[in-house]
């Protein structure tokens, strides 16, 4: 049984457009995907399925056994515990510090201050940022803003992580220092990441596996692939 499985997923907004169309793929737990394709090619679409802030119009979309599309409203936040997402915009709080952005993923689910510690200064440590746990996000460079954000993803050990443009505001340099985070989460901790890019460089360089969606279709399942096969589409 795969990890994640989309089963002849369809979805239509309420204004007509077709977002994906009868998209069918399935990943191993631990694997890196990237998910690539043109603005508005469905990549967005698809990657909010996975963490149900989309729903399927048909089909169904599976993740660690459960079907996310028939989860009720009132329980996403228990899919969502074991999700670890990492947005484009950071989305930490400008008041708290990077101890306290991290720790408050722990506290909404009711752990102790004894337990939570470790916790966090563990998800800072792994990405480089143990001694900034006193600092604002105000203080921090881009870079070390999206450092935050995944040890916040992270410090529940979840077995997933979505990437939604993780590096879109980021410099080249700034953004290979993310990638070698977030491959070394995958490598260490097992941890099954799916990324979606517009980084060809990154891409490129990583080798990982490819899904490319093209107005709304599957159209490339590449094992090691680059952006290249999707260059001039």
């Amino acid at each position: 049984m795969k990890f994640i499985e989309l089963k002849n997923v369809n979805k239509v907004y309420k204004n007509g457009v077709t977002a994906l169309a009868d998209v069918s793929v399935g990943i191993d737990k631990g694997e890196f995907v990237f998910v690539i394709g043109l603005t508005a090619s469905g990549k967005s679409t698809f990657i909010k399925m996975l963490y149900r802030e989309e729903k399927p119009t048909k089909g169904t979309v599976m993740v660690g056994g459960l079907n996310v599309g028939k989860i009720r409203n009132g329980r996403v936040y228990k899919l969502r515990r074991k999700i670890g997402i990492v947005f484009q915009d950071f989305k930490l709080l400008p008041k708290l510090t990077v101890f306290e952005n991290v720790a408050f993923a722990l506290e909404c689910v009711g752990l102790k201050d004894k337990e939570i510690r470790p916790k966090v200064l563990s998800a800072l440590e792994r990405v480089g940022l143990k001694d900034k746990v006193r600092s604002f996000p105000g203080e921090l460079s881009g870079g070390e803003q999206q450092r935050v954000c995944i040890a916040r993803a992270i410090v529940n050990e979840p077995k997933l992580l979505v990437c939604d443009e993780p590096t879109g505001n980021l410099d080249p340099d700034t953004s290979k220092e993310i990638m070698k985070v977030i491959e070394g989460i995958n490598r260490d901790l097992g941890t099954t990441i799916i990324m979606a890019t517009h980084d060809r460089d990154i891409v490129n360089r990583m080798k990982k596996r490819v899904l490319l969606i093209d107005h709304g279709v599957l159209a490339g399942d590449y094992a090691k692939g680059s952006y290249k096969t999707h260059e001039g589409s």
